[in-house]
């Protein structure tokens, strides 16, 4: 079969690779296996169903929902159905629903639960547009909102019924599949154009290079609504046979990991900066003899991992690293349920020392690059090409050039349309075919593409030093003390910087300490708390250029949030927000 959609990807794979345990959910506590020929069946009655609904080849359809097994059905019913898919983020508050919803004009919106729900029926009679709510929750039905359960007994009895072959017959490569709305860390978000052609042609360019079989099983957490999970951790795995098993939420997930036992999934670097932090937590508080053992086991494994990369394992080196597995690594791996071949990882920068200890650990990470306007993938590491401070080199059909400026270019079938209904952004940054990306790099001698910043964000001091935030972000945030770091000092004398402690951390140098407080507030004022963060301030930047190392800073009483606008939906820093916020304090670093 030629896949030209993701329809025709979902029925190839579904021919294929025809499974009993497709798909799994947890479910009271223990866990369902859905078939694939069951899946088939409730995408092809929703797709029935909603045509059911009178909508138009094209219409957007939106989807406003959490990771769950209907969020799947729901996006290939709307595809299979000839209409697009609008994903939104479940954390979106209502008003930004309601731009998104009335910005592409969506007829209809599938919401998850009665939460979802409210913030549809919030702004409902102000959208004209939108002519019909469906929610997965059965308890949703009522009061103009009909089920899902509904849609699909409707598309069931549907006669005269066509075929599932027959429904997506008229479907073509360069017909649009989703509009999807980008985070928007510097301004209102817009609407992504993305065609079947430039979803399938990023998913065949990636299971080139990733070796996917009937035999995995990868443990979906991350947004469905975010590209990167949407490709990567759904359309692939589906492709491949894949089971793809959702996780219960965010708080569940070392339980699902445990219960599920992946041996692959795609996640964002906090997630990993997080268990790292456990694991290090857990090694700092051991006696001095498990300490040792533990940091001769990593030694031991960057040895390995050393050697396997320029090609050589040594006969000493492969036995310390198996001593070590069994000493160390196979009690840090159980933490993953024991059989994950490797983590795939994206969205923002991975440090590089966490990216190490993993694969000494035999955790591999692979790194990857990409925008929600590439589908997402442009370059990736794989388990044969990996090179560490790196996000790989371009996939098959993919382009990168960088220009005068440093900044990164991009082309292939995987670039976006265009802006929806944003002619002159979309002619900004597509020119002549070429993506402007908007990042800073550089390609080593070898073809991997590194990443340096984002041109919006270099910091020009008022001495002309020119310094790329990411970089010293990256190395503030290796302190166990500190969650997050954003450098400020555009045109002024010195680099500062806004700090999120790891409040969990710096609570319990606070009793060991004896420093009293009443809040948090109270916490970061504390003199012993500010000269600890000093030092760990300099102790991750003593390798850095003097000019590049913040010299005062401010602490933030809180995590940031994304309800608080601070963060995006995918948990990326809005640098411009925290900046105003924080506007006085800034200024008061540089008052004398």
């Amino acid at each position: 079969m030629t896949v030209e959609t993701l329809p025709h990807l979902f029925l190839r794979a579904v021919e294929h690779h025809a499974k009993r345990a497709a798909f799994r959910y947890r479910s009271d506590g223990g866990w369902v296996d859905v078939s694939s020929r069951e899946v088939f069946d409730r995408v092809h009655n929703a797709a029935l169903g909603l045509r059911g609904l009178n909508l138009a080849s094209g219409d957007r359809v939106a989807l406003l929902s959490e990771n769950r097994l209907e969020w799947a059905v729901t996006d290939l019913a709307i595809l299979t159905a000839g209409y697009i898919t609008v994903p939104l983020y479940a954390t979106l508050p209502a008003g930004q629903i309601e731009h998104v919803l009335r910005d592409c004009e969506a007829r209809a919106v599938v919401v998850s639960d009665r939460v979802q729900m409210a913030k549809v029926l919030e702004c409902r009679s102000r959208l004209p547009h939108l002519l019909h709510v469906v929610a997965f929750d059965p308890e949703c039905g009522g009061d103009g909102v009909v089920t899902l359960d509904s849609v699909i007994e409707r598309g069931r009895l549907t006669t005269p019924r066509p075929t599932y072959e027959e429904m997506i017959s008229t479907l073509a490569r360069s017909d649009w599949a989703s509009i999807i709305y980008t985070s928007g860390t510097t301004g209102v978000p817009k609407g992504v154009i993305l065609s079947h052609g430039n979803f399938v042609s990023n998913v065949e360019a990636c299971l080139e290079v990733f070796s996917l079989s009937p035999g995995d099983t990868c443990l979906s957490f991350l947004p469905l609504s975010h590209t990167f999970e949407r490709t990567g951790g759904f359309y692939c795995m589906l492709s491949a046979g894949v089971t793809i098993a959702y996780a219960g939420s965010v708080d569940t997930l070392s339980d699902d990991m445990r219960d599920v036992a992946p041996t692959v999934m795609c996640a964002v670097p906090r997630l990993y900066e997080k268990m790292y932090a456990r694991i290090m937590d857990t090694v700092d508080g051991s006696s001095r003899m498990r300490r040792s053992l533990f940091h001769w086991a990593v030694a031991a494994g960057r040895r390995y991992v050393d050697q396997r990369l320029s090609g050589s394992v040594g006969v000493m080196t492969r036995g310390g690293r198996a001593l070590a597995d069994a000493l160390v690594f196979k009690r840090v791996r159980s933490r993953t349920g024991g059989r994950l071949r490797f983590f795939i990882s994206g969205g923002a920068p991975l440090s590089r020392e966490i990216a190490e200890f993993f694969h000494a650990a035999g955790l591999p990470i692979l790194e990857g690059y990409g925008l929600t306007e590439t589908s997402p993938v442009i370059t990736v590491n794989t388990l044969d090409h990996l090179k560490f401070g790196t996000v790989g080199r371009p996939l098959s059909g993919v382009e990168i050039l960088i220009a005068g400026d440093g900044e990164i270019l991009a082309r292939g079938d995987n670039v976006m349309q265009g802006y929806y209904k944003k002619p002159e952004e979309t002619a900004a940054v597509l020119v002549d075919g070429w993506l402007h990306t908007g990042d800073i790099g550089h390609i080593d001698d070898d073809g991997y593409l590194v990443i340096t910043d984002r041109k919006k964000d270099i910091i020009v001091t008022a001495g002309g030093k020119k310094v790329a935030p990411q970089a010293v972000e990256g190395a503030l945030k290796r302190s166990p003390y500190i969650t997050e770091a954003v450098l400020v000092g555009d045109r002024r004398k010195f680099l500062a910087a806004l700090i999120v402690p790891a409040f969990d951390k710096l609570e319990e140098f606070a009793k060991t300490s004896n420093v009293p407080y009443g809040s948090l507030e109270e916490l970061v004022a504390s003199p012993k708390v500010v000269d600890l963060i000093r030092a760990q301030i300099d102790e991750v930047c003593a390798a850095l250029a003097p000019f590049e190392k913040p010299k005062r800073f401010v602490l933030v009483p809180r995590d940031l949030s994304i309800e608080a606008g601070e963060l995006t939906p995918s948990l990326k820093v809005k640098r411009r927000v925290l900046e105003d916020e924080y506007a006085a304090s800034i200024d008061a670093l540089y008052s004398d």
